[in-house]
């Protein structure tokens, strides 16, 4: 029990950031309003990817320093995670775009090409993008030591262009996203007051000890795999 206690931990801050994210005061900010209380689902995933991609790279280098082949299985599936938690926060971002930058004089296709266009998901487009090819560069290398040697100097590189992507590049070109100069809607990041906050922090921790679960559980079944093919 008391190796579990982070997984019980997750499950609770999760249980709570629902019922609290759902249920608790927010404040109403012009154009966000009600849709603000996917923060705590959206941004969060965000943060949760990050981490997660995060831990992939410092996997990558410890295979880099030792050339254990069990740091590549931990750097590859905690990157897989990675782009789930980085296609939720990219739907679930879609989906509070759908409600709050939409153009109601514009057709549904027309919306959705505006919201297409903006920066911010663009960047997180590539990002992900550029992890999908980490994965496909993976499957393209047959022997084991050339793939894990390859993949950890891409994980990398895909880190390194990450922090571009998503935070630098997005802020300096001009966009509809909440946060952004000019943008519509404030900062709703920076404009959470106290009673946000208590539901937003531990929403991060939840959502990133869910990441950690799943990859564990899933360089569990890897490693075993992996004896299996060398006995």
């Amino acid at each position: 029990m008391h190796k579990s206690w982070w997984k019980i931990l997750s499950v609770v801050l999760l249980v709570y950031t629902f019922t609290a994210g759902l249920l608790g005061e927010v404040p109403k900010l012009p154009l966000l309003q009600e849709t603000i209380r996917n923060l705590y689902f959206h941004v969060c995933m965000w943060f949760g990817m990050m981490i997660l991609f995060t831990i992939s790279v410092v996997q990558a280098i410890r295979y880099l320093r030792s050339f254990d082949l069990k740091y590549d299985i931990y750097s590859r599936q905690y990157a897989i995670v990675g782009i789930v938690f980085g296609l939720l926060g990219y739907i679930t971002g879609g989906i509070w775009a759908s409600f709050t930058w939409a153009d109601q004089n514009k057709s549904i296709i027309g919306q959705f090409g505006s919201i297409a266009r903006d920066p911010k998901l663009i960047g997180a487009a590539i990002a992900l993008l550029i992890y999908f090819a980490y994965l496909i560069l993976r499957d393209s290398v047959q022997d084991t030591d050339k793939k894990a040697r390859v993949s950890a100097v891409y994980n990398i590189f895909a880190y390194t262009l990450l922090f571009p992507a998503i935070w630098i590049i997005p802020r300096i070109l001009p966009s509809l996203h909440p946060g952004n100069p000019g943008a519509e809607g404030g900062n709703p990041a920076m404009e959470m007051d106290m009673k946000m906050r208590v539901i937003f922090y531990p929403a991060v921790i939840g959502w990133t000890l869910l990441g950690v679960w799943i990859a564990t559980i899933k360089i569990r079944l890897a490693l075993l795999k992996e004896k299996k093919w060398l006995s």
